[in-house]
């Protein structure tokens, strides 16, 4: 089974907020064996269901989307539910969300060091 990851943003009308997503896609594509693709909630594309087809079409059995999101609000709690159906629908294949990156104790340690660092 081939699972795609999509890493998944809130976009902005800025579209130089989304340089250090498209780093960080080519980071974890770099160390991935599955396809990796870059969604937007809004006001950036691809959206969710795009980016979903998009890793379907080149291979991916399922969809695991990874929420670049420092807390889970109401976007997550709300709009993704009905995002990931849509998605599911849109792909024919499984399409899954894990909890927001900023909910993971590694991800907050790294935040926390960064703070750290630009402290000094």
């Amino acid at each position: 089974m081939t699972t795609g990851l999509l890493l998944f943003g809130h976009g902005a009308r800025d579209a130089r907020w989304r340089e250090p997503f498209d780093r960080l896609r080519a980071m974890v594509a770099s160390r991935y064996a599955g396809p990796v693709e870059l969604a937007f909630l809004e006001l950036m594309s691809p959206e969710l269901g795009a980016a979903c087809e998009t890793l379907a079409k080149a291979g991916a059995n399922r969809v695991l989307v990874v929420p670049l999101f420092l807390g889970t609000g109401g976007h997550l709690r709300k709009d993704l539910p009905s995002l990931l159906a849509g998605a599911q629908a849109r792909a024919g294949v499984p399409v899954a969300s894990v909890a927001a990156a900023g909910e993971d104790e590694a991800v907050l340690t790294a935040i926390a060091d960064y703070c750290l660092r630009a402290a000094r």
